[in-house]
């Protein structure tokens, strides 16, 4: 879908981030690419060469951003410019080219000779401070380097600390850059990021177009990403909750130890179905480099099958009894299943009644095990599908959770993400119009059927209502 490989047309914008080390240079890069190769550190230096990192969106560049060195002896490079035979404006980028050229052996300008060739060669300029920090007339020697490039540019302010300077630096780079805006790669937003992209529309009459069109795919495949998202939490509910693992029996019945064997493969094998929707879930969002602490409140740590899971993202006993009336009333759930085998209902107390109390019987009642078979050596012990009624909402609470996260990690972000839960309530973002909805599909898979066509695609536009309201 998109991707960072070397660009082989040249025929879209191009643009060079550049500024002192270590102010957030590589992480703007990385956020405006959806890159999270880009090489990010906290060491001066990190980045030693410059490195292409063009959007690739079905194939095509839409754009590409150069990461940078920092500057590391502008001093020099400002007065060998100066001492050169005086021109003209339109002439000043001749100098830095000659600049380039004389110094291209030369190990002292490295940095600078690597930062100013792909500007020299056509790119527009980003400069990146950290408004974090006061401002410094030391800068300035770095700002009049880029303006003798005569190409278009802007600064963009990072808010790495606490401290916030932005009016002192706003106040200065007025006087160098055409346009400043404030941007922190680690917390933007999807709609920050098209923001810049707009910005720097309006560097260059000739980009305009351009980065219109890029605005216009990224949108589109910010809506593709999460349609994807939402068929893959849809498929995997599905998946799991039609499940049913079958083992073959010596015997005329289970023994006790093949009981909570087979129960066990049939856990296992759910719990790696949740950790293949995450895989993918991360490879929609193009994090695929990421790892993950999973601290007291987390998903592995957590376990799928954990009361602490049960806890954190199923629904309350309220919400469940009503769940489970609604449910029940829909064509029932088993009542000796649910009731752990002893019916404590006759006659009429039947349907809605069932299901709702049904639904607070223990979390211990997960599935269906039965044996099947007729003839001894053809026996299997059939365990599943999912009947316990909560089940659903809480992996479908966790799936929700962890897309949500994913989809809106900063592609700057290094490391480890916490996936610490925070206020997550599944019967906050799923209310009782939506469970109705939700529940005629997991009748249905309860009672190992077929869902209707229609109970599906509104099941569909269920879940991709609440992963909206997640992001």
């Amino acid at each position: 879908m998109y991707s960072s490989q070397e660009s082989l047309n040249n025929d879209y914008p191009k643009f060079a981030v550049v500024g002192h080390p270590n102010k957030g240079k590589s992480s703007i890069v990385s956020s405006l690419a959806l890159d999270d190769s880009v090489q990010i550190g906290d060491t001066p230096g990190t980045t030693q060469v410059k490195r292409g990192f063009p959007l690739k969106v079905d194939g095509k560049i839409i754009y590409e951003l150069f990461d940078t060195p920092g500057f590391q002896r502008a001093r020099r490079v400002l007065s060998w410019l100066n001492e050169q035979e005086p021109v003209s404006a339109d002439k000043k980028g001749d100098v830095v080219r000659a600049f380039i050229a004389v110094h291209r052996d030369d190990e002292r300008f490295i940095d600078e000779i690597e930062l100013l060739e792909p500007i020299m060669n056509g790119a527009g300029i980003i400069y990146v401070v950290d408004a974090s920090k006061p401002y410094g007339s030391e800068y300035e020697t770095e700002m009049e380097i880029l303006r003798w490039c005569g190409q278009p540019s802007m600064a963009i302010l990072n808010l790495i600390g606490e401290e916030d300077y932005t009016e002192q630096w706003k106040s200065a780079l007025g006087h160098y850059f055409r346009m400043v805006r404030t941007f922190n790669p680690i917390k933007a937003t999807f709609r920050e990021h098209i923001e810049l992209l707009d910005s720097m529309s309006q560097l260059k009459e000739e980009w305009t177009k351009s980065i219109k069109v890029a605005i216009k795919v990224l949108e589109d495949l910010q809506d593709q990403k999460i349609e994807q998202t939402v068929d893959s939490i849809v498929s995997n509910m599905l998946k799991t909750l039609s499940y049913v693992h079958r083992q073959k029996i010596v015997g005329e019945s289970a023994t006790t130890d093949e009981e909570e064997k087979s129960k066990l493969s049939y856990r296992e094998k759910i719990i790696k179905f949740e950790k293949e929707q995450e895989k993918n879930i991360e490879s929609i969002w193009n994090h695929r480099s990421i790892e993950k602490i999973e601290n007291m409140l987390v998903l592995d740590n957590v376990g799928l099958f954990s009361k602490e899971s049960a806890s954190i993202f199923g629904l309350s006993q309220q919400q469940l009894i009503i769940t489970g009336a609604s449910a029940g009333a829909m064509g029932g759930l088993g009542i000796d299943l649910l009731l752990g085998g002893g019916s404590l209902f006759l006659g009429s107390l039947i349907g809605g009644a069932v299901g709702g109390v049904g639904a607070m019987i223990g979390f211990d009642n997960l599935y269906e095990v039965k044996v099947l078979g007729q003839s001894i050596g053809k026996r299997e012990l059939s365990v599943g599908p999912m009947q316990n009624l909560n089940f659903p909402y809480i992996l479908l609470g966790r799936s929700l959770y962890h897309a949500s996260v994913i989809a809106k990690r900063s592609h700057a972000m290094r490391g480890d993400i916490n996936l610490e839960q925070e206020e997550f309530l599944t019967e906050q973002i799923i209310d009782s119009e939506m469970r109705k909805t939700l529940e005629k599909v997991h009748v249905s898979l309860r009672k190992g059927e077929e869902p209707k066509e229609e109970d599906l695609k509104a099941y569909k536009k269920v879940l991709k209502e609440s992963f909206l309201g997640l992001l």
